[in-house]
């Protein structure tokens, strides 16, 4: 079937949050309230269990690389978020029930009848991406439309992404159009383009993104961590940590010992 992703493109993102209402549409989704935050002119605010697309509003106070406007020193930034279905997955690896599975399309699916809501895998995900719905306490996130994929169909967003901010395909040919967007970028001056999460060599920490990102700004300036690391790449040096620690308390119980009997 081969490895099946997102490239999302930042720079052509016009906030018109087409993708998060076809996502909400043809999964069948629950409203978020309706309400602003009262932050930005965003009203979903961050991605949980019945938003799995949102749109992010970036207020910044510099100017947009190699552009002028009226606004002076002000600039938008938007990007449309998702799940990553990263190739090392938090989630999935903290499963208990093995209800998190990963697709012949190399994506990360939740199957909803198998998941007992322990919450493991929201501690697990190094994004904050999968949640539990308050009604049936089970988690949920992006499933890359996989009954859509199984149709050859596009996912909802990407088939409503007015501006093509959103790419769907291959994750061998959506690496190799980003990195020709990129230098494209570059060439017309806008140099803080980069990729994000675009494989394991730029993010190690996940062995990188099915759903990776083009970015001109740093990841926190997205709400994305810097280098994200899933749980499971810290174990050596957790053990080890902890071997560390019994061994100095091992020394101060002998040394206390010897103290104790050469005082007496």
């Amino acid at each position: 079937m081969g490895r099946k992703g997102f490239f999302t493109d930042t720079t052509l993102c016009i906030g018109c949050k087409a993708c998060e209402v076809a996502c909400k549409q043809w999964n069948q989704l629950p409203d978020d309230g309706f309400h602003f935050t009262g932050m930005s002119y965003d009203h979903t605010g961050h991605l949980g269990a019945s938003s799995w697309r949102h749109v992010a509003f970036v207020e910044r106070p510099v100017p947009l690389q190699g552009q002028e406007s009226g606004l002076g020193n002000f600039s938008w930034l938007m990007m449309s978020d998702v799940c990553k279905h990263c190739q090392s997955a938090g989630c999935l690896e903290a499963c208990p029930t093995g209800a998190i599975i990963r697709t012949e399309f190399d994506t990360v699916y939740v199957q909803p009848d198998v998941c007992n809501g322990c919450g493991y895998c929201v501690v697990g995900c190094p994004f904050g991406v999968i949640d539990r719905r308050p009604d049936d306490g089970r988690a949920w996130k992006c499933t890359l439309c996989y009954d859509r994929l199984k149709d050859d169909m596009t996912p909802a967003c990407a088939k409503h992404c007015p501006t093509q901010s959103i790419q769907f395909g291959d994750v061998e040919e959506l690496q190799e159009r980003a990195r020709k967007r990129v230098e494209k970028l570059h060439a017309q001056g806008v140099t803080d383009a980069y990729l994000y999460g675009v494989d394991g060599e730029n993010q190690p920490g996940t062995g990188g993104l099915n759903a990776f990102f083009l970015l001109v700004d740093r990841p926190e300036v997205y709400n994305l961590p810097p280098d994200p690391v899933v749980p499971t790449r810290k174990g050596k040096s957790s053990w080890a940590s902890v071997g560390l620690g019994a061994l100095g308390m091992a020394v101060l119980a002998v040394g206390a010992v010897l103290l104790g009997g050469e005082g007496t």
